[in-house]
């Protein structure tokens, strides 16, 4: 099975401070659900600004859809990006936009016309159980509303790889499994998903899930689990 996400001796520094990152290296492949977790200041942050381009390595190799995503030209990374959603820990919701026309900024800024976007923002309202909230600015909706707006446009455009960034810490236990509940819906449909958390709690929750850790900068994998494909019979149990 070929990789979708390859990292080789990946390090990140800021400025001339000390790596934040150091030596990461790892491989993911199609259609799993990984959590990423760590303590706060551990770098998960950091480690997922790379995995959705946001930031280039300071050394390294990441590979990306068996694309060299270093040395790709700067023009190069859209069409990349467009293959990955982001769940960003703060929602970043555009504050003047309704629930609609912010799940619909993706296809709008890929050129998709007002009448073939209408039905797939309405259904993926529906699918992530806000379709009454439609017209719904963010500063009306509560905490849970916003990150199920901030999932639906990570996943209008049916991304290859969702990347989540403490998608239920601002959320209570109950919403944060029906929030991990829609993960798991779209990783059946064959996307893989990235979850980072510290809610240990939340491992248990999504059978065949595989773990990494971060410790200082630094990736744990003591099973050597992410660094081989799955086991025949296992190709496609995202959840």
């Amino acid at each position: 099975m070929d990789s979708i996400v390859q990292f080789e001796n990946v390090g990140l520094r800021y400025g001339t401070d000390t790596e934040t990152l150091s030596d990461i290296s790892f491989t993911l492949f199609p259609g799993r659900f990984y959590f990423l977790t760590g303590a706060s200041g551990a770098g998960k942050s950091s480690l997922l600004r790379l995995l959705f381009l946001a930031q280039r390595p300071s050394r390294g190799l990441i590979k990306l859809f068996g694309t060299d995503a270093v040395t790709l030209p700067r023009e190069e990374l859209p069409a990349l990006r467009r293959r990955i959603g982001v769940v960003f820990q703060d929602f970043r919701l555009v504050p003047h936009l309704s629930a609609f026309d912010n799940i619909a900024l993706p296809l709008r800024v890929a050129g998709v016309s007002e009448r073939e976007l209408q039905q797939p923002v309405a259904e993926t309202l529906d699918w992530v159980g806000i379709g009454e909230r439609a017209s719904a600015r963010p500063a009306t909706l509560s905490g849970g509303e916003q990150q199920r707006v901030a999932i639906a446009r990570a996943v209008i455009s049916r991304p290859e790889i969702l990347v989540a960034d403490e998608p239920t810490g601002n959320v209570d236990p109950d919403m944060a499994l029906r929030l991990l509940q829609l993960f798991e819906a779209l990783n059946k449909l064959g996307t893989t998903v990235v979850v980072a958390t510290h809610d240990l709690h939340l491992l248990s929750k999504v059978k065949n899930a595989q773990m990494m850790r971060l410790d200082k900068g630094r990736l744990s994998d003591p099973t050597g689990a992410l660094r081989y494909p799955p086991r025949p019979g296992d190709a496609g149990q995202g959840g």
